[in-house]
Parts: C-alpha cells; sequence; structure tokens
C-alpha cells in the first residue's frame, strides 16, 4: 500500500482533511473521504466535465487533478452553492424554474461552471455562456434549456 499524506483544504468555506494516497484524485477525495457526492464522475478522462469544481476560483476537472494538488486550496462543490437551510441559490432556483436539468447527472459540473462565468460576468450573452459550457456534456436537455437557465440566473441576481 502506498504511504498516505494528510491533506488540509477548505471545502465549501470549511476547513477540511484526510489522509489520501497521493494518487488519489480529487473527486474521489471529495465524494469518498469527505462525502461530498454531489461531484459526479463520468468519463475519468477531463473530457464531459460532470467532475467539474472550483478551485481557488477557477473551474477545474476534479477526475484529472490529486487530491495532494490542492493542498491549502479553497474547493467550492456543488454542495457549497445552498444557503443556509438549504435554500436554493438564484442559480439553482433559474435551473428548476427554467428546466435545465432533466436527468442532473452533468447538472453539478455545469452549475460550477456557471458560477465562475457569472462571477466573471454577470450579465453574459447567450454566446458566452454557450462557449463556457462547450466542455460539459449532457444527454438529456439538449442544452437550451442550460443556457437559458443561466441567463434567467443572470437577470435573477442582477434584479432585473
Amino acid at each position: 500500500m502506498a504511504k498516505r499524506v494528510r491533506v488540509r483544504l477548505r471545502v465549501n468555506g470549511v476547513e477540511r482533511e484526510g489522509e489520501a494516497e497521493p494518487r488519489r484524485l480529487l473527486a474521489d477525495f471529495l465524494r469518498e473521504d469527505l462525502g461530498l457526492t454531489g461531484t459526479h464522475l463520468a468519463c475519468e478522462h477531463g473530457v464531459c466535465g460532470a467532475c467539474t469544481v472550483l478551485l481557488d476560483g477557477a473551474s477545474v476537472r476534479s477526475c484529472l487533478l490529486f487530491a495532494v494538488q490542492a493542498q491549502g486550496a479553497e474547493v467550492e462543490t456543488v454542495e457549497g452553492l445552498a444557503g443556509p437551510e438549504g435554500a436554493l441559490s438564484p442559480l439553482q432556483e433559474a435551473f428548476r424554474e427554467s428546466y435545465g436539468l432533466q436527468c442532473g447527472f452533468c447538472t453539478p459540473g455545469i452549475l460550477m461552471s456557471a458560477v465562475e462565468l457569472l462571477r466573471e460576468n454577470p450579465n453574459p450573452s447567450e454566446e458566452e455562456v454557450r462557449l463556457r459550457l462547450a466542455g460539459h456534456l449532457c444527454r438529456c436537455t439538449g442544452y437550451q434549456p442550460i443556457i437559458e437557465s443561466i441567463l434567467a440566473a443572470a437577470r435573477k441576481m442582477a434584479g432585473s
């Protein structure tokens, strides 16, 4: 068995730690060691986007990073989007209201990329949303409801 190392990081604003083999993927560490199962694994090659999380504010594929690479970093997962008492964020509400999800498997990764986009540009165009989502695969919605959901969230967050 490979030597395990202590991994400390801040996840959704909370200091977390665990032990992991140096080759343990961040996605597996989040899901299996920290119990944050909202981050989904599908292709495990960084192609589908289901495992997208924010690492120090930037979207990354957690299936392509080792947990030890996140040492001391701020990680945001889909579990961190909801407010106190589980209240949905404006982005999550928009997805619910605009039918931006079907089976929901790809949704956590898409939501995290959308969070990054809306932080960078609170009023994105449809083209900008499409470009940001180009690295995400969804087999259910045909993407239009997802795009509409992100644009609706932007309007909602701007107070329009």
